[in-house]
């Protein structure tokens, strides 16, 4: 019996329903710096994370207004992509772009 092939896409969604994978993925989207790039990451890993209509029901959040807002002309309020991250297990959080340099002064005495 010849093994089922899948595609790319199906590979990819599989792959994003592990967090890890989907935290670095939506990091990346963001660091490209381009919103639009960003919603098509969010909806590929809302794909995996059991598609549109399951995600909306855990987010409380209208099927149809999550769509307009993964479309590649949404414009989402950061509490929905608050409530969207959290309801597939993720967060948003911010860290420092570089690492903090340790400063060289050194204290006087008094």
């Amino acid at each position: 019996m010849a093994k089922k092939s899948t595609t790319y896409q199906e590979d990819f969604i599989e792959a994003l329903k592990d967090p890890r994978e989907s935290a670095a993925y939506l990091n990346a989207a963001i660091e490209e710096g381009d919103r639009s790039v960003f919603l098509l990451a969010l909806r590929n890993v809302a794909e995996a994370h059991g598609g549109m209509t399951s995600i909306s029901a855990k987010a409380k959040l209208n099927r149809e207004s999550l769509y307009r807002m993964l479309s590649s002309k949404g414009n989402p309020e950061i509490k929905s992509i608050f409530t969207l991250l959290h309801s597939m297990g993720l967060k948003l959080s911010i860290e420092p772009k570089t690492k903090p340099v340790k400063s060289s002064r050194v204290k006087k005495a008094a």
